[in-house]
């Protein structure tokens, strides 16, 4: 079974986020309400997956991807924000994060993206 940290200020969407995660793949959900809170919670939960919101309290998505990529470079980090643009999809890559969603638009592909990393391989066959 698969850990997924979600890390995002707002209840509702982690809430969504995990309902959905859950009843798609089989996952444990960890959920995070800013940066730090969401370091902190790797650090000892190890996830497969990291899905960051950009704008958070304390510490943004950016700067907790920056921190989380180069201490766990292998987990895939995925932003799934409100804010999306070029600008945003070009600073997320810097900081080490796999693909950037949006929270109005992405679902679908946000869903393949994750079960590329919640499926293993012999699953898919």
């Amino acid at each position: 079974m698969s850990t997924v940290l979600i890390v995002d200020d707002y209840p509702p969407v982690r809430k969504t986020l995990r309902s959905l995660l859950e009843e798609l793949f089989p996952v444990v959900c960890i959920e995070a309400s800013n940066g730090l809170d969401a370091i902190a919670k790797a650090e000892v939960s190890r996830p497969d997956l990291i899905i960051l919101d950009l704008c958070m309290p304390e510490m943004n998505g950016f700067d907790a991807a920056t921190i989380l990529h180069k201490t766990m470079p292998k987990v895939p980090l995925f932003m799934f924000t409100s804010h999306q643009s070029r600008d945003v999809e070009s600073q997320a890559a810097l900081a080490g994060i796999r693909a950037v969603f949006s929270k109005h638009t992405d679902i679908n592909a946000f869903v393949a993206q994750a079960s590329e990393v919640l499926r293993p391989a012999h699953a898919l066959a």
